[in-house]
């Protein structure tokens, strides 16, 4: 199951987030807001990290 870790402006800081979190081994999934249709550049997009792994995420954030 997937939760929601943080909501981001444009895809461009959602793929950076995404490359950050599988870089240090954490599975991340990112999704439009609005859902898959609307995926453009500009959309507003969710970070999804596994359930429970949350504080995961956030110590791969502190660190950079």
């Amino acid at each position: 199951m997937w939760i929601d870790y943080k909501k981001v402006d444009n895809l461009s800081i959602a793929e950076t987030y995404k490359n950050l979190l599988e870089a240090e081994g954490l599975p991340t999934k990112i999704m439009p807001e609005d859902g898959l249709l609307s995926w453009s550049e500009l959309s507003k997009f969710r970070i999804l990290v596994p359930k429970g792994r949350e504080h995961v995420a956030d110590e791969i954030i502190r660190k950079v």
